[in-house]
């Protein structure tokens, strides 16, 4: 009986914090919620936007069907795809293109339809063209130009006030004293 009561005494020696090796409930509650989520993160699997109903039962219709999903912007979430968004904007064009690849079109013509009726900011990288321009440089020239307004408003600071002559301090004296009393 003294080596169960001799180890037994070792595991309930209190940690530095003076508490047991089991720790407090609060403890054990913050083990198990990281447990639980690292596990549902562990097991999780990515939900794809597309819809099985949605999908063309011809394997190389759907693979370009996919294939022009990348490239068209979901025009409400704006910087996701239309396959990975699940807006139904995104789900009708989804629809629209499998429908046009299914009567036959390519996926250029599949593209000029879209960007026919949703204009190039439908296109993920926008053709450049001079309607386009704009989408292409215009976050840089904005940069350039925000960067050459804190050059010229640092230019531009007042210069540090220069002492008075000895000339000057007098005359101010003088203006000083010949206030008019009111």
């Amino acid at each position: 009986m003294t080596g169960f009561s001799s180890s037994r005494a070792a595991l309930s020696c209190p940690s530095p914090r003076g508490r047991g090796v089991g720790g407090t409930r609060w403890g054990q509650a913050v083990r198990l919620a990281v447990t639980a989520v690292f596990l549902a993160l562990a097991f999780a699997t990515p939900a794809g936007a597309i819809e099985p109903q949605e999908q063309l039962a011809d394997p190389a219709l759907e693979a370009r069907a996919r294939e022009l999903g990348q490239e068209l912007r979901c025009l409400v979430c704006q910087n996701q795809s239309i396959d990975d968004s699940n807006a139904d904007l995104a789900r009708d064009l989804r629809t629209i293109v499998r429908e046009r690849l299914k009567a036959g079109d390519s996926n250029a013509q599949v593209l000029d339809f879209v960007t026919a009726r949703y204009g190039d900011y439908v296109l993920l990288r926008p053709p450049l063209r001079a309607g386009t321009l704009a989408l292409w440089f215009g976050p840089v020239v904005l940069l350039f130009a925000a960067i050459a307004l804190l050059i010229l408003r640092r230019r531009r600071r007042p210069a540090e006030a220069q002492p008075l002559s000895a000339e000057e301090s007098q005359r101010l004296a003088r203006l000083i004293d010949e206030e008019p009393a009111p």
